[in-house]
């Protein structure tokens, strides 16, 4: 019999664009022993205060840096302010670190990257806040060589091994333009910790929140304007294990299921292509105290809905990932079955369905939120034949509101 994507996934590790990849129960008792093949002696870790104080995660995350452990930094935030990487870079000066261990979720992994490539760039935090004055993303460079970096995520969000991220430099108040304004780039770390005991640690909320951003980047890989064959079939691939994984994660008492989800949201950014979903998580995410995935999840039905109506959007493909059978299904068919099971998937792991749920939001906001999911650079990507507008974009935001 054929392995299916069903069954408990095997340990494995794999060298990923400069990133050793390894995925598997104890990982984290191991994670000093990893580091030292890279020549690392001195460990800070960065992370949040609730990550901080979770001693289920933090017990054998200490035995597993034994003396490496020099500090541990847990002030950030979801916010990602500039001004935590600031207080990060200074404490990692202080512990003499010669690698940042960031863990938790997509804003700590973040934090702990920008923050080595934030030190590298040398510019004071006056100067950068200033270059944000015009409205623009403000480029970091390393002009230095940079504090290398690990990861251990503890949430679906999948920020681990993404290219991008950005830090918070002026709020949307404090801006020119209205709009928030953020400090990009990121360092690729040099170590990925996949250890499903570590998700295991995180609360269900977060965790559930945190699942549709890995998982709207496989579903947005198989429209995206660049997407190739490898990336479809990645894609492809990790909606298999998204989807059943996702739809039980809240119910399944299975240590499997969290296996699965794991794998799955490791495939997912794989040559991974985040377009308009993400771009609607963007706006709410800068905007408001909203965690990124939960805004995907309020927004990828009716983003699927408007990508259906005007191209095929890898709809195939797509459905092949989610186990819909299409033989006797039209493409329009076939449309509305895909986002069904989005949308039972979302519902069953108890996200909201409405953008007027999300904390601190205000219907006023539709226009500044539509323009500036149209301003965001990921639209490069949008399907082809797609050409979102204004009205577009504002038309997604009502019928979700």
């Amino acid at each position: 019999m054929s392995k299916q994507v069903n069954d408990s996934p095997q340990p494995f590790s794999v060298e990923y664009r400069g990133m050793d990849v390894v995925f598997g129960r104890g990982e984290l008792t191991r994670l000093g022993s990893r580091l030292e093949t890279h020549g690392c002696t001195r460990a800070i870790v960065v992370c949040g205060s609730n990550v901080g104080g979770n001693d289920e995660l933090m017990e054998p995350l200490r035995d597993g840096l034994g003396s490496m452990l020099v500090d541990v930094f847990d002030e950030t935030t979801a916010a990602k302010r500039i001004e935590t990487a600031f207080d990060g870079i200074e404490a990692v000066s202080a512990a003499e670190a010669d690698v940042i261990v960031g863990v938790g979720g997509g804003s700590s992994l973040n934090v702990a990257r920008q923050l080595s490539v934030l030190a590298a760039d040398g510019r004071p935090i006056d100067e950068i806040r200033e270059a944000a004055r015009s409205g623009e993303t403000v480029e970091l460079s390393a002009a230095t060589e940079p504090t290398p970096v690990a990861v251990v995520p503890t949430t679906f969000a999948g920020a681990d091994m993404s290219p991008g991220g950005s830090l918070a430099v002026l709020r949307a108040e404090e801006s020119p333009t209205g709009q928030p304004v953020v400090a990009s780039g990121s360092l690729t770390p040099l170590l990925v910790v996949e250890d499903p005991a570590a998700f295991e640690t995180t609360p269900m909320g977060a965790l559930a929140g945190s699942a549709m951003n890995g998982f709207d980047k496989a579903i947005e890989t198989l429209y995206a304007r660049d997407q190739t064959p490898i990336t479809d079939a990645l894609a492809v691939r990790a909606l298999r294990y998204l989807g059943p994984a996702l739809k039980t994660l809240r119910t399944d008492t299975e240590a499997s299921a969290i296996d699965r989800a794991v794998v799955g949201t490791i495939l997912s950014q794989f040559e991974n292509r985040p377009s308009i979903v993400h771009a609607f998580g963007h706006a709410f995410a800068r905007r408001y105290p909203v965690q990124q995935g939960v805004a995907h999840a309020v927004a990828v039905p009716a983003v699927l809905r408007y990508v259906f109506d005007t191209v095929e959007g890898g709809r195939y493909d797509m459905a092949d990932g989610l186990r819909i059978d299409t033989a006797d299904l039209s493409e329009d068919a076939i449309a509305e079955a895909i986002v069904e099971r989005v949308t039972e998937i979302r519902d069953a792991l108890g996200l909201p369905r409405r953008f007027g749920e999300l904390s601190g939001t205000t219907r006023e906001d539709i226009p500044e939120l539509a323009q500036f999911v149209l301003d965001d650079p990921v639209l490069d990507r949008a399907p082809s034949g797609l050409d979102p507008t204004i009205e577009a974009s504002e038309a997604v935001l009502r019928e979700t509101w």
